[in-house]
């Protein structure tokens, strides 16, 4: 490649002979002729007079000391390392412009993931907790009144409390842990890859870390640029940066002195052509390292989840405080009075122990009131759900994004790649008069041409094209260059075609490239078997190529004249094609002969008198399924709204196709949407569904406009220009496959297959997750309501202060309540269910009216099964009442509270008002079976084997049986309750089908649809009434004209009697006819006007 002059000579070059740079001295240690800012500072924002004013392409290499024909030397030793020969080439070069590689990030170790874990309001004051029900364990077993008991268990409350925060922390740990590695290795995939440079005069192919700033790079179709650089030169290079500038239409490469785009950024993928550049920019300060650096900062928010729990647990601690105030206020009371009632007053010492007896028995409240399970609960649900999304194309890459997803209320989705297949296909078209209407009919399409025409269109195909097979990035081979091209060869493929052995028997004699301004393309080939012969191969702009063209083939493939009716008919199938969306390409064809060939200009194609051959419809499809998730977003009350850079017709059409731009919705385009203030904005956003020819900002604006009407927003993304927005979104989604690193750095959740389907499982995941720890809350608040009243009661009521339940038997109860249920009732998958409801508020109460109707009255129901077994379970069970009797009821006590726990569990499963079918999916739900059936085999070995230690005796059959009965109440009960009426009014709190706990749209897609209607129904009514009054017009005109006719003749001094004035054709009733109309028609016209009133108002 011969070196490029790019300066003009205009300008003053900063950089003669080496150069030098803006303050007039270069840095001592920079044996260069050129700083990096200097060269940084021309690409972000492209600055082609910059460029200029450092000299151009030409004076640049020169500075960085390559010979642009020659490249690198492989071992470059350069200032203070020359004549060293044990010295890393490209080091001096490495130490002024740096290493194609950015600094490691930071690794977050374990230690710090689990500090951040327990960095939470409700795991510190569990902590507090444990401390303290700890100590008085302690002092109680020792000190207290169980210091004489066998076994010491005191300590087990605050030991057991301590192990739940403990899991806890480790399982978050671990989890973000595992995501952090399955993430880096996701991206060092991206990392191992090649590309051609020159060195010492050679081709050679290097990895992308070892690129230094002065390569020259052989670019090629199909390359992603690693680093920044300038264009030296090349031929009809055309690279799409979408990816890191957003616009979506290519660009163009050239030269500045050209007027052409002489920059190349890091990120771009070469669509056609090929070229060279030298590289000016590597690792942290190229356009995308400088993006990806600033993606390291910045803090993930606090999830409506977590805000929520935050709040319940600081509710509880109060709540618990209070209880155990009152409970010490009371004992302490009571205990006084006694005191002064005795005949003697207890000594000091007596009346110490007792208040410390008082005091633990309050902190007790306390420790039995805290939620210890509800964090287990959280992380358990989470971690399940995120080891099941990532089997469902989904990467969470943040855990709290999982829960945030399921309060998604809005979407904000890509069309390329997410809504559609990225692989632009042949879905329409005619040849030869015939007609191809899907694209699963291409082989029958084909088959069905003559043989002449099917092996001129292959050929054309073929031979006028510069797209080739190749290896992406995941080594599939697909098509590689123009999407369009691509396409055309896909469906020659399908059709049978080998393009290489086409190309090869048919090597072009001339080529005239596709150009933006001519907007076709023309191949010229030596016709087989003729000597001197040319077949001239055009494609292009299917109007432009139908200006050329002057014959078409028919349905017997022979040439005929094209008169106005044919080239109407094309006309109209072209529009036919372009009202719906697809992008046309028209084919034609003409044998021209040696003398024509040589007459032909090298610039100008020879495009007269061609033969129509057909035209094809392209369009990038639906992937499939993509319909029926739009309709389940919707029927979850979740607005889909599709951003892309697309124009607005084929915007408008995809969105039909997918079911997202619906009757009444609104599509804009970005530059109109950005002309509009803030508040028209707001008045927009309700009913707009669809934004065409986008920009990144208008993502971050739609985005933000969005969480000001306090909407939780999902939002999709590919691009590096895509990062803020993502980042801003409530929950960010990046593709896996076709996303850049910076996105999925930006991203909480990654697409592993690019899907919108993905979406909606990640939807589905994450109101299964808010559900899970709905329940779980429900059922711990009632076990924690019902051990607080019980112990509150048995230490006020009773005579020697023993609680109903011992403290080994209260820690296999909370281990039951806490670690069996949050496995049991954290690890439902989704039903379908979860999406025919709308998304929660993001501000709504985390306990609704039917939870608390739940939790109070089974925890009443419990606290008085329990009161009665216990004063009259000797009666009831017939027991003796002996020592023996009292300890067989008071295990009885124990196992009927286990079973009451056990079925409301089961009784758990469905919160939901109109659920009530609890037992619903249980044989699907395999991890609930196996822990209830764990629970009730160590309840059995507890009261057969227990012992001691929990205070059990065996029980017999019937005995089993009555406790076993006395839990299934529960179920009954639990229905019952269900079915109370809703009373949420009366106390002030949120319903599940409130409008304070669902969010609903403020327009409706339903609403949308009516209004449309309704205006449709309007117009008609306008445009009959247009019509009546033209035809009642030109009737009463009719009538005037003829009135009037009759008196031409009349002479005016003669008195005006209209009867003698009559034609002798028209009878005396006939001058009732213009009276009678122009009654009738005032009342038409005032008809009207109504009408014309009622639609304006």
């Amino acid at each position: 490649m011969a070196p490029v002059t790019g300066g003009g000579s205009e300008h003053t070059p900063l950089l003669p002979g080496g150069g030098h740079n803006n303050n007039g001295a270069l840095r001592g240690n920079n044996p260069f002729g050129v700083d990096p800012e200097q060269l940084t500072d021309m690409l972000d924002p492209k600055d082609p007079e910059r460029l200029l004013d450092l000299g151009g392409p030409d004076q640049i290499c020169k500075a960085l000391l390559v010979d642009p024909k020659v490249g690198l030397r492989q071992r470059e030793q350069v200032g203070s390392s020359a004549g060293h020969h044990d010295a890393e080439p490209f080091q001096a070069r490495r130490q002024v412009f740096g290493r194609n590689t950015l600094p490691e990030a930071h690794p977050v170790t374990f230690l710090q993931l689990l500090i951040a874990a327990y960095n939470d309001r409700t795991l510190i004051m569990l902590t507090i907790a444990s401390v303290v029900s700890l100590a008085v364990g302690v002092y109680d077993d020792m000190l207290g009144s169980h210091k004489n008991d066998e076994v010491k268990v005191g300590w087990v409350e605050g030991a057991a409390i301590s192990l739940a925060v403990v899991v806890v922390c480790f399982t978050n740990a671990i989890n973000d842990y595992q995501k952090e590695m399955q993430f880096q290795k996701l991206n060092a995939k991206k990392e191992d890859r090649t590309v051609k440079t020159l060195r010492d005069g050679n081709e050679v192919e290097i990895g992308v870390q070892e690129i230094n700033v002065g390569d020259i790079l052989l670019i090629e179709p199909g390359d992603i640029i690693p680093v920044d650089g300038v264009y030296l030169g090349g031929h009809n290079m055309t690279c799409d940066e979408s990816s890191a500038t957003g616009e979506s239409d290519a660009i163009k490469k050239g030269l500045a002195s050209d007027g052409r785009d002489p920059f190349i950024l890091s990120g771009a993928k070469v669509l056609e052509g090929v070229g060279s550049m030298v590289v000016v920019a590597v690792g942290p300060r190229s356009f995308y390292g400088k993006i990806m650096m600033a993606m390291r900062q910045g803090q993930a928010s606090e999830t409506p989840l977590q805000r929520k729990l935050d709040v319940l647990a600081e509710q509880i601690a109060k709540y618990g405080m209070s209880a155990a105030i009152l409970l010490l206020m009371t004992l302490t009371i009571k205990y006084l009075v006694r005191c002064a009632l005795a005949p003697e007053f207890p000594p000091f010492s007596i009346m110490f122990s007792h208040f410390v007896s008082i005091i633990i028995e309050s902190i007790t409240v306390v420790v039995v009131a805290v939620p210890e399970g509800l964090p287990m609960a959280v992380t358990i649900s989470l971690a399940y759900a995120t080891t099941k999304m990532l089997k469902d194309g989904n990467l969470v890459r943040q855990l709290a994004a999982c829960e945030t997803m399921g309060g998604a209320t809005v979407v904000c989705t890509d069309k390329t790649g997410t809504l559609t297949q990225n692989l632009m296909t042949v879905v329409r078209g005619v040849v030869a008069d015939v007609e191809l209407k899907s694209r699963a009919e291409a082989q029958a399409f084909y088959k069905t041409l003559p043989r002449d025409v099917q092996s001129l269109l292959l050929e054309s195909i073929a031979v006028n094209s510069t797209a080739f097979e190749g290896p992406d990035d995941q080594g599939h081979i697909e098509f590689i260059g123009s999407k369009s091209e691509c396409a055309l060869l896909g469906f020659g493929k399908v059709c049978g075609l080998d393009y290489r052995s086409v190309r090869a028997d048919n090597k072009p004699a001339r080529v005239y490239p596709f150009s933006s301004e001519k907007k076709t393309m023309t191949t010229i080939v030596p016709v087989a078997g003729e000597s001197d012969r040319f077949r001239v191969h055009a494609k292009g702009a299917s109007e432009i190529i139908l200006r050329s063209c002057t014959k078409y083939l028919d349905k017997d493939g022979r040439c005929a004249d094209i008169d106005q009716a044919v080239r109407n008919e094309l006309l109209r199938r072209i529009s036919m094609f372009a009202n719906n969306a697809l992008r046309t390409f028209a084919l034609a064809y003409k044998v021209i002969d040696g003398a024509e060939l040589g007459l032909c200009s090298d610039d100008e194609a020879p495009l007269s008198d061609l033969v129509w051959i057909g035209v094809m419809g392209i369009q990038d499809p639906l992937r499939p399924g993509v319909h029926q998730a739009v309709e389940d977003c919707h029927r979850a009350g979740v607005i889909v709204r599709m951003i892309t850079g697309d124009n607005i017709e084929t915007a408008r059409a995809i969105a039909r196709d997918a079911g997202i731009l619906t009757r009444g919705g609104q599509a804009i385009t970005g530059p109109q949407w950005r002309k509009l203030t803030p508040e028209q904005q707001h008045a927009i956003l309700p009913r707009l569904q669809v934004m065409a020819r986008s920009s990144p900002l208008d993502k971050q604006i739609m985005v933000e406009r969005l969480q000001e009407r306090h909407e939780v927003v999902a939002m999709t993304g590919d691009g590096t220009n895509d990062s803020p927005a993502l980042k801003l979104a409530d929950v960010g989604f990046s593709m896996g496959i076709a996303g850049t690193e910076v996105a999925k750095e930006a991203s909480d959740i990654i697409l592993m297959d690019d899907d919108f389907k993905s979406i909606v499982k990640a939807l589905r995941w994450g109101r299964a997750v808010n559900d899970s720890v709905r329940k779980f809350l429900q059922f711990q608040l009632t076990v924690n309501i019902t051990a607080v009243l019980l112990t509150f009661i048995s230490a006020v009521f009773s005579s020697d202060g023993q609680s109903a339940l011992t403290a080994v038997q209260l820690l296999w109860v909370n281990m039951i309540m806490d670690t069996l249920a949050a496995l049991a009732l954290a690890t439902e998958g989704p039903t379908d269910m979860v999406l025919d409801r709308p998304p929660q508020q993001r501000h709504s109460a985390l306990i609704t009216f039917e939870m608390w109707r739940m939790i109070l009255f089974q925890a009443l129901f419990q606290v008085v099964i329990n009161l009665l077994l216990l004063n009259y379970g000797l009666e009831i069970f017939h027991l003796p009442a002996t020592k023996h009797g009292v300890a067989i009821l008071r295990t009885m006590v124990f196992n009927s509270f286990v079973f009451l726990q056990v079925f409301n569990q089961i009784n758990c499963r469905r919160i939901q008002p109109n659920e009530f079918n609890v037992f619903a999916n249980i044989h699907n739900d395999t991890g609930f079976l196996l822990v209830q059936v764990f629970i009730v085999a160590s309840q059995w070995l507890i009261i057969t084997y227990g012992g001691i230690a929990f205070s059990t005796v065996p029980l017999n059959g019937m005995q089993w049986a009555g406790t076993l009965f006395i839990g299934m109440l529960s179920l009954p009960v639990g229905l019952a309750i269900r079915m109370l009426p809703d009373l949420s009014a009366c106390f002030g709190l949120e319903s599940a089908n409130s409008p304070a706990q669902q969010h609903l749209p403020e327009v409706s897609t339903a609403r949308m649809r009516i209004e449309a209607s309704v205006k449709d129904v309007q117009r008609a009514v306008k445009f009959f009434g247009a019509i009546r009054n033209a035809q009642q017009t030109s009737l009463a005109r009719k009538i005037d004209d003829s009135v009037s006719n009759n008196f031409l003749d009349e002479d005016p001094c003669r008195s005006p009697t209209r009867a003698s004035t009559l034609p002798s054709g028209l009878t005396t009733a006939a001058p009732t006819v213009p009276v009678s109309t122009s009654s009738s028609w005032t009342k038409v016209k005032a008809a009207v006007n109504n009408n014309n009133n009622f639609n304006k108002d």
